[in-house]
């Protein structure tokens, strides 16, 4: 009879041990899986220093790309009637303009890009360049219009 209660007791003790390494875990873990957020980009003009334009009337459209841009590629001349703006997730490219204003851009930077202004983005690199571009404009808009 003695040896049952001393089992109880030392399972009893356990259990206590147990439950409280529980407890002390789970906060350790919680406190582990901390929230951040990092402000990328946050500005009212874009990256040649032109003040971003009012937001049209209309009914609002978001949409989200995922652009990859071969090696050793230049886009076409275009221009964007909408603000939008992306992050470079790999690669290096070059952003520019018809009068010569030039910007690089590595993986981790932002871009607000140009309104209404003839540019292009160029890859000189053997790597291709992945970058995601939200654009904020209305439905119906074209996200990019192309030079002739």
């Amino acid at each position: 009879m003695d040896e049952l209660k001393h089992y109880y007791k030392t399972m009893k003790h356990i259990s206590l041990i147990l439950m409280t390494l529980c407890v002390f875990s789970n906060a350790w873990a919680f406190k582990q899986k901390e929230i951040t957020a990092v402000i990328l980009s946050e500005t009212t003009m874009s990256w040649n220093g032109s003040t971003l334009p009012s937001y049209p009337d209309g009914q609002p459209e978001i949409t989200i790309l995922k652009v990859t841009i071969p090696p050793k590629t230049e886009l076409q001349w275009h221009k964007h009637p909408i603000i939008n703006a992306g992050y470079i997730v790999s690669g290096k490219m070059k952003v520019e303009t018809e009068t010569n204003d030039v910007l690089y851009l590595n993986a981790g930077d932002t871009i607000v890009e140009l309104i209404d202004t003839w540019h292009r983005g160029v890859n000189e690199t053997r790597k291709p360049v992945e970058l995601i571009v939200f654009y904020a404009g209305i439905v119906g808009t074209p996200l990019t219009i192309l030079k002739d």
